[in-house]
């Protein structure tokens, strides 16, 4: 695959956030089991995000995997791109400010989609 058809998609990550202070780590991940749902200073609730900034069709998260913490500006993501074909060719998940649920919207040779969610921890693992 050529340099150009990567660096658009590269781009397009810098969208989220690549270090946080409210992300974590597989190594300061907590178990899948155990849900934290709190409250911020306001008493808004902050919902708990998969994040994943790269995985392909098949395949396990290749960078980026863990936990944010979506503030209130923020909602969980998934993030898929589909060559014009329909075929996926790459998924990426995080916390997004200011996210809106699109579809199909034409990227150079891509089309990218946008799925939001606020009702619940890791809400956008199934998205």
């Amino acid at each position: 695959m050529g340099k150009s058809l990567l660096l658009g998609p590269l781009i397009l990550f810098c969208c989220f956030k690549a270090h946080c202070p409210h992300c974590q780590t597989p190594d300061s991940e907590s178990t899948d089991d155990e849900m934290v749902f709190s409250e911020d200073n306001s008493g808004e609730k902050v919902v708990q995000c998969r994040m994943c900034h790269l995985q392909f069709p098949g395949e396990k998260c290749t960078r980026g995997r863990g936990r944010c913490m979506a503030t209130p500006e923020e909602a969980c993501t998934v993030g898929k791109i589909f060559t014009r074909d329909g075929s996926l060719w790459l998924t990426f998940m995080g916390c997004l400010k200011n996210c809106a649920n699109v579809r199909n919207i034409p990227w150079s040779i891509y089309l990218v989609s946008f799925k939001c969610c606020r009702g619940y921890n890791l809400c956008n693992e199934n998205l």
